[in-house]
């Protein structure tokens, strides 16, 4: 499979928006629909330095960090994924050699990251909101991996622009919509809890994309497109901004009432094959989340009462 990229500059036609530049016509024709390549200005940006993610580390609570041995196979089960032995700094500071995979969740909680996040955002919002509107639950990531370490097959219910900051990477990506990759009922257990590994199938190779990063550039992911990344012979490093939209937010409610239904041994439509039963359940699992909210609030008032 070819992978596509482009060469050590992206093309002089992409527009600066902040710390990211993209060609608006591919964003327009392409966001939420398939991936496609962006660049950024953030490689050598003093918060994204190993150092100070170092430092960062040590200031998140534990379960803001997840890491484990990078060594896996596309499959891997989640129940079986390894660990070297090593703590969160011994991770970092050993990460050259230690063959390892590490996360670090919801930077933006330090105000510098925050920061960071809402000049990555902002200045692209308004191009994003005339596609999908509604840029809610903002959140960033920050990925630090052993030279050859593998993300297994996996999937996340939000948008992201995955922007990498050091070393080379490759990441296929497949379309979201694609059930032959990952079922409806896949899908309602991811949005329901259940942990991101996805079941994997050698079949599924021939249809994925293949995109091969190195520092500079980003690729946008669109919603529930299922993919899975391999780090190149150096250290990685990549930044990842996240967001839901009104649209994805709603597609997430609709998985969930398929989930609630299939429990009770209702086989649901798939989300979309129905604009009419979509917005019958989409009405009713926002009822519901009302009368639950409100029936909480009584039993807080209760409680509190003398």
């Amino acid at each position: 499979m070819q992978a596509e990229t482009y060469s050590d500059r992206a093309p002089s036609s992409w527009a600066r928006h902040g710390f990211l530049r993209f060609d608006p016509a591919r964003l327009e024709a392409s966001f939420d629909r398939e991936p496609f390549l962006v660049a950024h200005d953030l490689s050598s940006h003093p918060l994204l330095q190993l150092p100070r993610l170092i430092e960062l580390a040590r200031t998140l609570p534990a379960s803001a960090v997840e890491y484990n041995a990078g060594d896996l196979a596309i499959g891997q089960s989640p129940e079986r994924t390894p660990r070297t032995g090593l703590g969160v700094e011994e991770t970092l500071h050993q990460i050259e050699t230690c063959g390892s995979w590490m996360v670090l969740k919801y930077i933006e909680t330090d105000p510098s990251y925050a920061r960071l996040l809402d000049d990555c955002l902002e200045p692209v919002r308004p191009h994003i909101e005339r596609i999908r509107p509604g840029m809610s639950r903002r959140h960033a990531f920050v990925f630090v991996s052993s030279p050859g370490a593998v993300t297994p097959y996996h999937v996340d219910f939000e948008h992201n622009f995955l922007l990498h900051l050091r070393g080379d990477k490759r990441m296929t990506v497949w379309i979201g919509e694609d059930r032959a990759v990952m079922s409806e009922e896949e899908r309602e257990r991811k949005v329901t809890g259940d942990k991101r590994n996805l079941p994997w199938d050698d079949r599924f190779a021939a249809s994925g994309r293949s995109f091969d990063l190195r520092p500079g550039m980003g690729l946008q992911v669109p919603l529930s497109s299922p993919h899975w990344v391999e780090v190149g012979a150096q250290v990685s490093i990549s930044l990842s901004i996240t967001f839901l939209s009104k649209h994805g937010a709603r597609v997430r409610a609709l998985h969930t009432a398929n989930a609630f239904l299939r429990r009770r041994g209702i086989t649901p439509g798939e989300v979309g094959a129905s604009a009419l039963s979509d917005e019958l359940k989409f009405n009713a699992y926002r009822i519901a989340g009302r009368l639950d909210r409100a029936w909480a609030r009584l039993r807080r008032t209760r409680r509190a009462a003398p």
